[in-house]
């Protein structure tokens, strides 16, 4: 099976293009209505996307085989039993049926947070699924965590795997956990690096454990709290996993969590927030540290992406042989 043409919808920084890319297919539209996200992605493939989606006409965008996107989390308005593209309006999904039902792509690959499958009592997911069976898809959802495909940090996020019904495939397996070792101290910059300087955190009301841990484990291990120790206020192990960065976090560890590095404890600088979102060496950050803070809370996990898109192909595969 050659490359495929895919989009890049909510694009962000392009977590989805880095993953798809590495696996050989071609990017042939992206979008995103932030600024900041525009030039950090024209930095990174030399090509600014297009902005909001809404003002789009799906007969403008390039045919497809593949549409990705991390779409928000909207509430529906549910008019009445006869589910169809009317309850969509409003919702960025609204955008992505639009398309599917113009375009008519193999794939729909989708992410959302964890709280989209609990949000307004599971009707918000249960209308999604309706609605992308409606344009003709059968849709596979799962919700997997980063820290268990080799990444380290804790990310739980609902994935969706659409496929067209015309081909026929009902089945589709997510990949199995990993369980690679590895744990923050293997991603941190080295000591010494004048960068890292202004990220220490040095307050008198700092509690440590004096029972730190020897042993890696594959999730956050909490040795220490500044303040009252609430949520941005907490001190994590560097043998462990990086909380979820975050795009909005408050408190001292503010985007990115505090972890104990050489007896303090630091915020993670953006080029460790890089490695700690598996993007691949020579990303280029935006200039400003907030707002690349900021882009990759709200971006994918390279990898994860990356590990889904190859059952993906393997289905394809898979079904191409069966029609030869």
């Amino acid at each position: 099976m050659g490359g495929m043409q895919f989009i890049d919808l909510f694009c962000g920084v392009g977590g989805f293009r880095w993953a798809l890319e590495a696996l050989g297919h071609k990017c042939v539209f992206s979008s995103d209505i932030d600024p900041h996200a525009q030039e950090t992605y024209a930095l990174n493939f030399g090509e600014k996307p297009f902005g909001d989606i809404t003002c789009i006409d799906p007969s403008d965008i390039p045919g497809h085989d593949v549409v990705c996107g991390g779409f928000p989390c909207q509430p529906f308005s549910i008019s009445g039993k006869q589910l169809g593209f009317e309850d969509a309006r409003g919702t960025l999904l609204y955008h992505i049926l639009r398309i599917a039902e113009r375009h008519q792509p193999k794939v729909l690959f989708l992410e959302n947070v964890k709280n989209y499958r609990g949000h307004n009592d599971g009707r918000t997911l249960a209308t999604t699924l309706q609605l992308l069976d409606r344009v003709g898809y059968h849709c596979h959802h799962s919700l997997l965590n980063a820290s268990s495909y080799g990444v380290p940090q804790k990310r739980e996020r609902l994935y969706f795997v659409c496929f067209r019904k015309d081909l026929g495939l009902s089945e589709f397996s997510f990949p199995e956990p990993t369980e690679e070792d590895v744990a923050v101290e293997d991603v941190l910059l080295p000591s010494g690096d004048p960068r890292l300087e202004k990220l220490f955190v040095r307050r008198p009301d700092t509690f440590i454990s004096t029972d730190l841990p020897m042993e890696r484990d594959l999730r956050p291990l909490r040795v220490g709290t500044i303040g009252k120790g609430g949520q941005g206020e907490r001190i994590y192990s560097v043998k462990g996993h990086a909380i979820t960065l975050s795009a909005f976090g408050g408190g001292v560890g503010a985007k990115t969590g505090m972890y104990l590095v050489d007896g303090h404890p630091r915020r993670l600088h953006p080029e460790e927030c890089r490695r700690v979102m598996s993007f691949p060496e020579g990303f280029k950050l935006h200039p400003n540290r907030n707002v690349s803070y900021k882009q990759f809370g709200n971006s994918v996990a390279v990898k994860v992406v990356r590990l889904i898109f190859e059952q993906v192909e393997s289905l394809l595969r898979g079904k191409n042989r069966l029609a030869a």
